[in-house]
């Protein structure tokens, strides 16, 4: 397909701050900033990771607790964004806690579509709760649009097989919601919390709080690979995050878009709710670095990629080991 008759799609990604358990409220949110990103001529709107029922107090919930929180793909709360979807004629996408049909619980994001179909990833990496299971599937498919698009939820895309393999599989735009920033790594150069009292007091101090969010907690931290996961696949990125309270961490927003080389092209630090809007022109993608460089790729190489190494750990060990890795095995 010529580069010049590729579709430009018009998407936005939403920052904003779930209610502990309260779907209802959550789906009102949803609701007031998808009719306003449709406004602004957005063909579909990213909500973050969890974004029904919120997010890192989750891991305080009983078994039984998420049991009542969660919901099938074909629940009361998809539903009501599908139909949501269709009135608007947009693309929703919004994550919560899945009641799969094989009796486990999901952190899954379900984009539906203007058409009535509905796309649902569960994310590859969940370390949330022992009660949680990790899901066995990329997740990508076709649009209305043209527009080819894959799912990863929030530490999906920290592992750089996940995103390499979304592309891989057809992706153009790889919509990528988190909950993140702000967190407390055992890395002694990595994100580190934001006080909570410079969210507390943005009102009276926005510069403070602003400046935690673009310091190296929230968005320098993003900078180190965000942009290097669509410039080495040559895909747009999608970044919708959670932003203020999450249980005793402070999320730090900065919901940006990133084009195939890796710029970002729309994107706030604002303390607040916000919607980030932009054009993406799909032509860029076919001549982008990162899709010509992986015509490049000698397949016969990487069988090391699909082998265990032996000291492999499950999503939650390996998210909270404080143990340093032997680098000398």
């Amino acid at each position: 397909m010529p580069t010049d008759s590729l579709p430009i799609l018009r998407a936005s990604v939403v920052q904003f701050e779930s209610v502990p358990d309260r779907p209802d409220l959550n789906l009102r949110t949803v609701r007031r900033l998808a009719i306003k990103a449709a406004g602004d001529g957005a063909q579909l709107v990213a909500f973050p990771e969890m974004s029904l029922i919120g997010y890192w107090h989750l891991r305080n919930h009983s078994s039984e607790r998420l049991l009542e929180l969660a919901e099938p793909e074909s629940g009361a709360h998809v539903r009501v964004v599908k139909d949501l979807a269709v009135d608007l004629g947009v693309g929703i996408g919004v994550g919560y806690l899945e009641a799969g049909s094989d009796g486990m619980l999901y952190n899954s994001y379900t984009i539906c579509l203007p058409n009535g179909a509905v796309h649902t990833h569960r994310k590859l990496h969940a370390f949330e709760h022992d009660a949680i299971e990790s899901g066995s599937n990329f997740t990508v498919f076709d649009t209305p649009w043209g527009v080819r698009i894959g799912i990863l939820i929030c530490w999906d895309n920290n592992i750089v097989e996940n995103v390499r393999a979304t592309a891989l599989l057809g992706a153009t735009v790889l919509v990528a919601p988190h909950q993140t920033g702000g967190t407390n790594s055992a890395s002694p150069r990595g994100m580190k919390p934001i006080p909570a009292e410079l969210w507390e007091r943005r009102a009276v101090d926005p510069e403070a709080i602003q400046n935690a969010f673009r310091g190296p907690n929230g968005r320098e931290w993003l900078m180190r690979w965000l942009p290097a996961r669509a410039h080495d696949n040559g895909l747009f990125v999608l970044f919708s995050n959670g932003v203020g309270r999450d249980d005793d961490e402070i999320r730090t927003g900065n919901a940006m878009i990133i084009d195939p080389y890796g710029a970002v092209i729309a994107e706030t630090w604002v303390a607040d709710e916000a919607i980030v809007t932009a054009n993406l022109d799909l032509g860029l993608v076919p001549l982008s670095t990162g899709r010509r460089w992986l015509r490049g790729r000698r397949p016969e190489l990487y069988a090391i990629l699909g082998q265990t190494q032996g000291n492999e750990l499950g999503a939650r060990a390996a998210r909270f080991s404080q143990s340093p890795v032997d680098i000398n095995r």
